[in-house]
C-alpha cells in the first residue's frame, strides 16, 4: 500500500474495532443466554437472512459465515439435533441439500434478533460515528491511492 498513517487514522480503525467488538461480545452473550453458541446463532440469522436469489446449502452458508465447509455441516448437524433446522433433499436433484429454519428455529431466532435491534439502537449511533471516521480518513490517506479489493485480487490482475 505504501501510504504513511497517521494517528488519527489508529485512533479512527480502533474505535471502529472498539465498537464493533462491543456489539459482537453483546451479542455472543446474548446467544448463549439462550442456549445457543454464537455460531449457532449466526448460521440461524445467515439462513434466515439469505437474499431470496440464494440456495440455503451448507457450502452458502459456510460462505456467509466465512467458515470451512466441515465446520458449517457440524453446526447444522447440531442445530438439526435440538429441533431448530432439518435438511430438505431437492425434488429434481436428490443430491442437492438445503437447510430449512424450523418452527422452533425461527421463534428463537425471533427473539434472538427482537434484543438485537434492540441493542443496536442504542449502540448503533456510535458504531456510525465509528465508521464515518474512518470513511472521512480513507482520502486523506494517500489521496485516491487507496487500492480496492484484496492484495489476492491485486496480484491476480497485475498478471493479466
Amino acid at each position: 500500500m505504501g501510504q504513511t498513517l497517521r494517528d488519527e487514522h489508529y485512533r479512527a480503525l480502533a474505535e471502529f474495532r472498539y465498537q464493533l467488538r462491543r456489539f459482537l461480545r453483546w451479542s455472543e452473550e446474548a446467544a448463549r443466554a439462550v442456549g445457543l453458541e454464537p455460531q449457532q446463532h449466526q448460521l440461524l440469522l445467515a439462513l434466515r437472512g439469505l437474499p431470496p436469489d440464494q440456495e440455503p446449502t451448507i457450502r452458502e452458508l459456510a460462505e456467509r459465515l466465512q467458515i470451512q465447509h466441515h465446520s458449517a455441516v457440524e453446526l447444522v448437524d447440531r442445530l438439526e439435533r435440538r429441533g431448530l433446522v432439518r435438511r430438505e433433499r431437492g425434488e429434481r436433484d436428490r443430491r442437492q441439500v438445503s437447510v430449512r429454519l424450523t418452527a422452533e428455529g425461527r421463534r428463537v431466532l425471533e427473539d434472538l434478533a427482537a434484543f438485537h435491534w434492540q441493542e443496536l439502537q442504542t449502540i448503533g449511533p456510535a458504531l456510525i460515528r465509528a465508521l464515518e471516521q474512518i470513511t472521512r480518513a480513507v482520502p486523506a490517506v494517500g489521496e485516491g491511492s487507496v487500492e480496492q479489493g484484496s492484495r489476492g485480487e491485486r496480484a491476480a490482475s497485475d498478471t493479466r
